[in-house]
């Protein structure tokens, strides 16, 4: 074992670091796992160290409960049992929503829970209608479409086959005493039903729809407003929770960037090698066949060292610049060394000889990449060795 060769581009390595739970030292274990790629010749200055958030949330203990999220929703909302709450915008997912949803009927025993869902798909792509048949009810984009108009027949996931309508109303059913589920792109029609409290539950675009409600003096705050605090909570609130065991639910990891750093300041002391460190979540990766966008989290990264911020992933495009040298007549072999020269010129994000390769954040296209390495099922590596990426630093 050792060194890759030199004609190795960016390569992403799987590290298996063992199993990791509640109270682990996550930083400890992360640098035991790199210590071997450092003997073994494969750590080097410049290389990206990326570890899941997952193992991260797990080893803080940042779980919560049904309890502790309905306990919330009352509080912030100002809520009574037997209030009436709306739902807007939850994308569709057994793994992300089911168990919010449980907690957030739970605050009102007594009362109805409202949900809004867009369509035809959430906006992650997980798809609740067929994407022609607004069109054909002669819908238009802010219309409600009531069950009554979609029928008995209603379409499934296409990965998973869940009748997500279902799939919600019998979560409410067993926690509140009634549930009105019905589809529409307009935000503000909710507002319709005459609600006690709102939350918000889209992603991406959570404040701009938490300002549309607002601006109507509705009473709402978003999934980010929600486990924000306590003895376990995240920066992020619920946003990118999973479902755990039982009516637990594991919450994203908090602080994540001091993580990244000490893990970066343990390597560089141990090892004396320059590394930048990731805490990431989800890829920012669209399945082609589906349609599904897999960026279920608030963004790719939770956390990360400060070489990595603002980094963009830009530079020349190589396919143009081979195709004019060779239109101008520069023999095959004097285009490789040419190439290495343009390197070190600096071109505008608006030249020709940038043209196609669209400057990207270095945090994102990394944390993709890991997340597609690792992936969420049974490879038992979530520690992800990143090289040349970056290039080498000193």
């Amino acid at each position: 074992m050792g060194k890759l060769p030199d004609y190795f581009g960016v390569s992403a390595f799987g590290i298996k670091m063992g199993v990791i739970v509640p109270g682990s030292d996550v930083v400890n274990m992360a640098y035991e796992s790199l210590l071997k790629c450092n003997e073994d010749g494969f750590l080097d200055h410049g290389d990206t160290i990326c570890i899941t958030e997952s193992v991260v949330a797990r080893a803080q203990n940042n779980y919560v409960t049904v309890n502790d999220i309905a306990s919330q929703v009352r509080e912030k909302l100002k809520l009574k049992a037997d209030s009436k709450i709306g739902v807007l915008f939850p994308i569709l997912s057994r793994n992300r929503f089911s168990m919010i949803m449980k907690g957030l009927a739970a605050a009102v025993p007594e009362g109805q829970v409202v949900v809004q869902l867009s369509h035809p798909a959430d906006e992650v792509g997980n798809q609740i209608l067929p994407y022609d048949f607004a069109e054909k009810l002669g819908k238009s984009n802010g219309e409600v479409i009531s069950l009554d108009d979609i029928g008995t027949e209603r379409f499934r996931h296409p990965i998973t086959g869940v009748d997500y309508i279902e799939l919600y109303q019998k979560v409410i059913r067993e926690q509140a005493r009634g549930s009105i589920i019905f589809l529409s792109n307009d935000p503000l029609k909710i507002l319709e039903y005459k609600l006690d409290g709102i939350i918000v539950a889209n992603i991406h675009k959570r404040e701009e729809t938490r300002q549309k409600l607002a601006a109507q003096g509705q009473n709402c705050i978003t999934l980010q407003d929600l486990c924000n605090e306590g003895i376990s909570w995240s920066e992020w609130g619920l946003l990118g929770s999973n479902i755990s065991s039982g009516d637990k639910l594991k919450l994203a990891p908090r602080e994540a960037d001091l993580i990244a750093e000490r893990i970066q300041a343990k390597v560089r002391e141990g090892m004396g090698k320059n590394v930048e460190v990731i805490v990431y979540g989800d890829g920012a990766y669209c399945d082609p066949s589906t349609g599904i966008y897999e960026l279920a989290d608030p963004q790719p990264a939770f956390g990360m060292t400060a070489g990595l911020r603002g980094k963009y992933r830009e530079g020349l495009k190589y396919k143009y610049l081979v195709d004019k040298m060779l239109d101008e007549g520069v023999g095959l072999e004097a285009i490789e060394g040419k190439l290495e020269e343009k390197k070190k010129e600096s071109f505008g994000r608006n030249a020709y000889e940038t043209e196609g390769t669209t400057p990207r954040k270095a945090e994102d296209l990394i944390a993709s990449l890991a997340d597609l390495v690792s992936g969420s099922a049974d490879a038992g590596t979530p520690l992800i060795l990143v090289k040349g990426f970056l290039g080498k630093q000193s």
